[in-house]
């Protein structure tokens, strides 16, 4: 995992963005985790916020971006945020604009508040969450519309792993839908367990060896209190009882959680 992303979690559990318990989501599935964007609510961490997009894109669209694009209303903070950390600490001047909820027909009129799309220009959409993908199918023809630009990504904080329409995750139907490219500052599923699995699915070990069925992650614990509180959040990653864990992601996993704790 890259030392931003184990900041960005530690960042969103002292922000109470990131909460432990038993949730479940709009979609109807059971959560043992839940993220609510809308608890940030100071300069401090809207900055903070910024600078890890920033570096996300950084990170994930080296090319050249002309446009962010934030949708109303949670995208409207973070494409202005996103825009001063990239000038700020990367020395990228790039553009950025967002929508009004609804059309305004006095003063300068329209839709969109911000820089003026132009043809040919490369336009990355900035969201908090994506749970079933509608702001964006409403964003893309809207800029569109605006002028003939080009989608190249999205990009949003956290991927939940929702379910789209299809049996792919909101986030891949997009991918597939739009050709764009979509990145998350994590996935807190696969930025914990990696992709270490089999063509069937199974969980990998060592020398790429399928790790043995029987082999539960919580036979790894001992029973503290804290280990026991580990236990729970541990559940984030969706390995306790339900799935077999690589053996050398036991210490990194165990680490970052350990360190959350401490939070």
């Amino acid at each position: 995992m890259e030392p931003y992303k184990e900041r960005f979690i530690k960042f969103m559990v002292r922000s109470n963005v990131l909460t432990f318990g038993d949730f479940t989501t709009k979609s109807g599935r059971k959560t043992p985790f839940f993220i609510n964007t809308g608890n940030y609510s100071t300069g401090e961490q809207l900055a903070t916020l910024g600078r890890f997009y920033a570096e996300a894109i950084q990170h994930s669209f080296p090319e050249r971006i002309d446009v962010l694009f934030g949708p109303a209303y949670k995208g409207i903070p973070l494409v202005a945020a996103t825009a001063m950390m990239l000038a700020a600490s990367f020395d990228r001047q790039v553009a950025y604009c967002f929508n009004r909820k609804e059309v305004k027909n006095h003063g300068e009129g329209g839709t969109l508040i911000g820089h003026r799309l132009r043809e040919n220009e490369t336009v990355v959409i900035v969201e908090d969450v994506t749970t079933a993908g509608t702001s964006i199918r409403e964003s893309i023809p809207l800029l569109c519309k605006a002028a003939p630009v080009k989608v190249i990504g999205l990009i949003i904080s956290v991927d939940r792993m929702e379910r789209g329409t299809t049996p792919q995750s909101a986030l891949a139907q997009l991918r597939e839908e739009f050709h764009i490219r979509t990145v998350t500052i994590v996935n807190l599923t696969e930025d914990l367990l990696g992709d270490d699995t089999t063509g069937d699915g199974r969980l990998v070990g060592d020398n790429n060896q399928p790790v043995p069925e029987g082999f539960k992650f919580d036979q790894c614990l001992g029973h503290t209190f804290q280990e026991l509180h580990l236990v729970r959040m541990i559940n984030i990653a969706g390995v306790l009882n339900q799935r077999t864990v690589p053996v050398q992601k036991y210490r990194s996993i165990r680490h970052l959680f350990t360190s959350l704790l401490a939070v």
